[in-house]
């Protein structure tokens, strides 16, 4: 969805109210009844909602973000702005340098492209094991996923438990639409990723990433050489 061609009638209006009311809600639970509690903001349109909402009730809930080293300069423009925006600087976790030393000289700084287990293996060094880092000392983590992102994601609950990180999870825009999202982000003047006016409707890394075109699936630019079943990463492996 090109942003800047999204009209808010009246009735996307009350519904995002409605949605944020809940939402934030819900945050405000985690933040009492699960502390500490962590949101994994990957910068992406959902991600900035719940940063909005986080940050404005100046709720007790981490929020870090991790960068790959190979996310796309837009990615690192949207992290500076989002900083001056909030005035609150961001906490980052990167992938051990050694891990992506190994990697690169066994298979090659392209190897992803060549089969979905080297695809993700990258993602297990460069988002799966940051992500493990950040998550230590935490009872909760929060995300950004909806469950009409895509096929792996259709039965997403708003909270669940997370056994491959042995803590609750809680996905507070799981029936959130598109629009909904949008129309959140436009009214309340949130910053967002500038590759999103260009069809980019889920960012990830540059190479893994690309637009695509009007109707197809938001997830279709993520790996797009894979099919739809094998695209995650492993950050929300049920396993």
């Amino acid at each position: 969805m090109n942003p800047q061609l999204l009209k808010i009638t009246p009735d996307l209006a009350v519904s995002v109210a409605t949605r944020s009311a809940a939402a934030s809600a819900l945050l405000a639970e985690i933040a009492t009844t699960w502390s500490p509690a962590s949101f994994a903001n990957s910068l992406g349109a959902e991600d900035m909602v719940l940063t909005d909402l986080i940050l404005k009730a100046r709720l007790p809930i981490n929020i870090f973000s991790l960068d790959t080293g190979r996310l796309p300069a837009e990615t690192y423009a949207l992290m500076a702005a989002v900083e001056k925006h909030y005035q609150q600087p961001l906490t980052i976790f990167f992938p051990h340098a050694e891990d992506v030393e190994f990697y690169v000289r066994h298979h090659g700084i392209n190897a992803f492209y060549e089969s979905v287990s080297l695809r993700k293996a990258c993602c297990a060094m460069r988002k799966v094991a940051p992500l493990k880092r950040a998550l230590v000392g935490k009872r909760a983590w929060i995300t950004g996923m909806r469950a009409e992102q895509a096929a792996t994601r259709g039965n997403l609950a708003i909270h669940e438990y997370d056994e491959s990180n042995r803590l609750e999870k809680f996905n507070p825009l799981a029936e959130w639409s598109e629009k909904e999202i949008w129309a959140y982000l436009l009214q309340h003047e949130v910053p967002y990723n500038a590759l999103h006016k260009n069809f980019y409707p889920s960012i990830g890394c540059a190479p893994c990433t690309r637009a695509v075109s009007p109707g197809e699936d938001i997830r279709s630019g993520r790996w797009w050489w894979e099919a739809p079943q094998f695209k995650e990463c492993g950050l929300h492996s049920k396993a």
